[in-house]
């Protein structure tokens, strides 16, 4: 089993004025991320709009990824309902040495454990040179894994199947499994989850806060007093008043406009809730790094 341990940013992804996707803008982005702290990250997950990108985009920017300079680091989140698309967008991936995928069950319909079970095992009996990381977020799926399904997965494919994201927050307390990666979906639980033994942090709001993140987490495996979780926590329950992705991209189009390209029906921020963001960051003296623009 392949452990990955470390900060990963959910990344977002970067439109043109037209909505198309920009994959030379979106790998910048996300390299930028890496060399400002994160160890990785995830590319076309829930933050990246992944579920509204036309496969034939997704493909020309996993082209471009293979090629990249951190192209190693990056995990490929599927974003996908349809299990025959989910293979063949995997199978592309790999063939492009991309072989670490965020996969989470698909949306709309209700099923349980057993369905799941079937769903991952169809997708990895198709692409067994897969390296798997559950997406447990309930919100966003309907379905919420359990610890049992897990458990059952990692026993029935321990080489494919190496890690959680819990976005639902029902697993990083409980789930004990040797070698296998647990990543709590918030910079809040960070610092906990460490602390019982989960491998780090995949979230949104390391798009902004990845250099706080990552000294967090190298001042616990230090032993130094940590300075600056709570500052981090307080930045990251200030976008939680927000939808994740709006503020997001609210916030990085203060640096680039760029950034306010947005698929609908998703949007920016009203100008209420934008002031209110920007100046409740201000008062905690949180000034990001500019990402692609200065």
């Amino acid at each position: 089993m392949t452990k990955i341990s470390g900060i990963f940013a959910a990344s977002m992804s970067v439109l043109n004025n037209d909505l198309s996707l920009n994959a030379k803008k979106t790998i910048q982005h996300a390299g930028q991320l890496i060399d400002q702290g994160c160890h990785g990250t995830v590319i076309f997950g829930s933050t990246g709009q992944s579920q509204l990108i036309p496969i034939s985009e997704k493909i020309d920017l996993l082209n471009n990824l293979a090629n990249s300079k951190y192209q190693d680091k990056h995990i490929i989140g599927t974003g996908l309902n349809s299990l025959g698309e989910t293979i063949n967008f995997m199978k592309i991936a790999i063939s492009l040495n991309l072989n670490k995928f965020l996969i989470m069950p698909p949306a709309y319909y209700s099923y349980g454990d057993s369905q799941v079970l079937d769903f991952y095992s169809r997708i990895i009996n198709s692409v067994p040179d897969c390296k798997i990381i559950l997406y447990n977020f309930e919100k966003l799926c309907g379905y919420k894994f359990t610890l049992n399904c897990v458990e059952a997965l990692v026993n029935k494919f321990p080489e494919q199947v190496i890690g959680v994201k819990d976005s639902s927050n029902n697993l990083y307390e409980n789930l004990k499994i040797k070698n296998f990666s647990i990543f709590p979906g918030s910079e809040i639980r960070l610092l906990k989850g460490l602390e019982l033994g989960c491998s780090g942090i995949i979230t949104a709001t390391c798009n902004v806060t990845a250099e706080l993140s990552r000294q967090v987490y190298d001042d616990f495996f230090s032993g130094k007093k940590q300075t600056l979780n709570n500052k981090l926590c307080e930045v990251r329950s200030t976008f939680d008043k927000y939808d994740l992705i709006s503020s997001l991209h609210t916030y990085c189009a203060q640096n680039d406009n760029i950034y306010k390209n947005i698929l609908p029906p998703l949007s920016l921020l009203n100008q209420n809730d934008k002031e209110e963001l920007l100046n409740r960051l201000k008062d905690l003296e949180f000034y990001n790094k500019p990402t692609l623009a200065a």
